[in-house]
């Protein structure tokens, strides 16, 4: 555990990767978990399998390392009984590397990135008596394997509340002069055009506009999820196109290394980003994996039945923004913040509310019921709310809502 805990301050400066799963407490009536031999196992014998796409420089696999050392610390698993395989990219490498952590006797095996999903699945369909968990998937449900589980947490609720940030400072650039209503434009650095970035846009923008109404947001994409040059490049033509406030979803330090340069806020991913932005960084948002993987340890070591599709949010304090940085966000952003992450908490507030947004000026219900394109989210809206990562863990709003303009480098 003591080398991750430096991979943490280490990650502050470096990049971060990012991947994406649905919620479900739900156990089987049996105190067995499906096609998985547990007898004899405890928290002092299980052994468990971690595949990284990246090591303990990058930010988004620190933070699932962090996950594991969390999970060690409270079930008192020894770093003995974890193997972990890092720099693991998404070809027969991981096919490689999960069939080793199968044969060294592995009871859980844990991937961590979109693209390991194929391989992975292919040996959970070779060893049918050990757990396979994959990071950011949506195969799961089809794959027909029982041991087979995806699992992702509500990041979009932290982006949501990150943008809620962003809004309070546009307002106080508003009421400062330094920008007047109609120039609240923010920017946003997108990886890829992929339901996983859209729903963080989104739901990041919500935000800014429950603060900030008349607040527009451009996005656009690198096509790649660390790229630091790109991302540099994509948040400097951003500020030249007028935006005032920058966000991400890449994962390097490249887009708020820029906005330090230039002097203009911006809301970071995964880590802190005040060590490259102590001037511009407001907060970033946040993910905290340990819930999941003492969740699915400890599943395994008392047989009980894990569910296909995993995800939490607030509510089990899954996901949450880094500290606010002090000398950038305004007084009242720490009080608004609280209220809001306890509405989510609780269920009170629902980010993709209907009533907040319009598709090509009509709201989703109208667009579901006149426009046979849209009609395949009819399962997802009810109740007045888009209902996120319900279905299936995995992000699937992928609709760019007005006031947001998207477009590739």
């Amino acid at each position: 555990m003591k080398r991750k805990f430096l991979s943490i301050a280490l990650a502050l400066t470096t990049a971060l990767t990012l991947c994406a799963c649905q919620s479900s407490d739900n156990k089987a009536d049996s105190n067995k978990t499906e096609g998985t031999k547990t007898e004899g196992l405890t928290a002092q014998n299980v052994k468990i399998g971690v595949i990284y796409i990246g090591d303990e420089n990058e930010g988004y696999t620190a933070a699932h390392m962090a996950g594991i050392d969390e999970m060690q610390k409270e079930l008192g698993v020894t770093d003995a009984q974890v193997i972990e395989k890092t720099l693991i990219p998404e070809d027969e490498s991981c096919t490689d590397a999960a069939e080793d952590l199968a044969d060294q006797g592995c009871n859980i095996i844990f991937a961590t990135s979109f693209g390991h999903e194929s391989y992975l699945m292919q040996v959970a369909a070779k060893y049918p008596d050990i757990q396979f968990c994959h990071a950011t998937g949506y195969q799961a449900a089809s794959s027909g394997l029982s041991n087979f589980h995806n699992y992702f947490d509500n990041i979009y609720e932290a982006r949501y509340v990150s943008g809620v940030v962003a809004g309070l400072k546009l307002n106080e650039m508003i009421a400062k002069g330094s920008i007047t209503k109609d120039q609240a434009k923010v920017g946003y650095v997108g990886a890829f055009p992929y339901a996983e970035v859209i729903s963080g846009f989104t739901s990041f923008f919500l935000g800014v506009q429950s603060q900030c109404p008349t607040a527009t947001m451009e996005v656009q994409y690198t096509n790649s999820w660390a790229n630091m040059t790109a991302e540099g490049e994509v948040a400097t033509q951003l500020i030249a196109d007028g935006c005032v406030l920058i966000s991400q979803h890449a994962d390097t330090t490249g887009a708020p290394t820029a906005c330090e340069n230039a002097g203009v806020p911006c809301v970071g991913y995964n880590v802190d980003m005040t060590s490259v932005a102590p001037k511009s960084a407001l907060t970033s948002a946040t993910n905290n994996w340990g819930v999941y993987y003492k969740y699915a340890v400890d599943s395994v070591i008392k047989g009980t039945q894990m569910p296909t599709d995993w995800t939490a949010g607030y509510n089990q304090k899954a996901v949450a923004i880094t500290a606010l940085n002090e000398e950038t966000v305004p007084a009242d952003a720490k009080d608004k913040v609280a209220e809001v992450e306890k509405q989510l908490a609780d269920g009170s507030l629902h980010v993709f509310d209907t009533s907040k947004f319009k598709v090509g000026g009509k709201s989703l219900e109208e667009k579901i019921a006149e426009d046979k394109d849209y009609a395949k989210y009819s399962d997802y809206v009810k109740d007045g709310y888009f209902h996120e990562s319900e279905i299936a863990s995995a992000p699937a709003f992928d609709i760019i809502i007005d006031n947001i303009t998207a477009k590739a480098q």
